[in-house]
């Protein structure tokens, strides 16, 4: 499992924007200084206010709408899916594609920020180009 830990300014608001975006708030992980957000089974997003974050480091908080520290990744099944998650997310109060668009015809990504910046990007992938590795597809390009 991975638990990805982000502090952010408005607890409330975060948590209804990783709703939004369709992550479930498990309530055993959460507190008003904190809401365990579940991606996945296997992936967890801790959304900590700074006062909570500060138990953990006295490193200081970076402003993520102008730095960043990290760009995390999570792929989906379909180009489709990606589109979905990313207009929700813009609708939820996120910034649609703070990175550019990333469309190389085997692989499709996107992006978001949420309320506090923290950038999110949104892949699919074909599952046969994957496997096949990087030089089948840019040897099949090339023929073409």
């Amino acid at each position: 499992m991975i638990f990805v830990n982000l502090p952010v300014t408005d607890l409330d608001r975060s948590t209804a924007f990783y709703e939004a975006v369709g992550a479930t708030k498990n309530p055993r992980f959460s507190d008003d200084t904190a809401s365990g957000m579940v991606i996945t089974d296997a992936i967890h997003v801790m959304l900590l206010t700074h006062d909570k974050w500060r138990q953990f480091t006295d490193r200081q908080i970076p402003d993520a709408k102008i730095s960043a520290q990290v760009m995390l990744c999570l792929s989906h099944d379909s180009r489709e899916s990606v589109d979905q998650v990313v207009a929700r997310a813009g609708t939820a109060g996120g910034r649609i594609d703070p990175n550019p668009v990333q469309d190389y015809g085997f692989m499709y990504g996107r992006s978001y920020a949420d309320p506090d910046g923290h950038i999110w990007e949104v892949m699919w992938m074909d599952a046969a180009a994957a496997e096949a590795g990087p030089e089948a597809f840019a040897a099949e390009a090339a023929a073409t």
